[in-house]
């Protein structure tokens, strides 16, 4: 059997590697998709079923407190109500992980400042956001994307990079959006640890990217700390 020659590559297997590499792509894109559309669906069943039942809950228990007279039984009640509170809340929090509604009913912007303030609120980690001036609308796909990377940033600044700082910077120059997450962590991976774009989440992010014909980067800064970015052509072909 004859080896390969480096030098002058079989055509027959450049293009069965391209087909190949390309249905894969048509097919990660499409799990994505899908996984994506679960999320959200399954958000809106928590907000229409289970939010409005403990919100209605909640409201039964007041009226039903008015006519009680007893410390036991109020206090009672107002354990009920605490703990009623507790399960809205980490309803909330839950519906918030699976998809932002922000980013379908006001837009990526208002999902951004939403995600980047409760972070830093939650972490104790200062965390800032600078977005375009411009209230232009952005295609789903653009949104969900800008706001995983968003998520994959702020996530890594606080389990791996030990950042007291973040912040995350939105352009849209009318050609390309593009979307920064700056930490002031350890920066990249070190000899013998491993190699951060060979992450599930980043791997993901370069699919999503790459489907809507953009590509994402992980790069150290000179003053210390990563920036993870994201390019997006502003209007992908069709």
């Amino acid at each position: 059997m004859t080896a390969p020659d480096p030098q002058h590559p079989d055509p027959d297997l450049e293009r069965l590697v391209a087909e190949r590499t390309a249905a894969l792509t048509e097919l990660v894109t499409h799990l994505m998709n899908c996984w994506d559309e679960e999320r959200r669906l399954l958000a809106r069943q928590l907000h229409d079923s289970l939010g409005s039942s403990m919100t209605a809950l909640t409201m039964h228990l007041g009226l039903l407190s008015k006519g009680l007279t007893d410390a036991k039984s109020l206090d009672r009640a107002g354990q009920m109500k605490t703990l009623l509170n507790g399960i809205i809340e980490t309803n909330r929090q839950v519906q918030l992980t699976l998809w932002n509604d922000k980013l379908e009913f006001l837009g990526v912007k208002a999902a951004l400042s939403e995600l980047v303030a409760e972070f830093g609120q939650e972490h104790g980690i200062a965390a800032h956001v600078s977005l375009p001036d411009d209230d232009d609308a952005y295609a789903r796909g653009q949104g969900v994307a800008l706001l995983r990377c968003a998520e994959e940033g702020l996530q890594n600044a606080l389990q791996h990079a030990r950042a007291s700082r973040v912040d995350v910077i939105l352009d849209d120059d009318g050609e390309q959006l593009m979307l920064t997450v700056r930490d002031d962590g350890v920066g990249l991976a070190r000899p013998g640890q491993p190699e951060p774009l060979r992450s599930h989440g980043v791997r993901l992010l370069r699919e999503r990217a790459r489907a809507l014909g953009g590509s994402v980067s992980l790069a150290p800064i000179e003053s210390g700390g990563t920036a993870l970015t994201m390019v997006l052509p502003r209007h992908p072909a069709m």
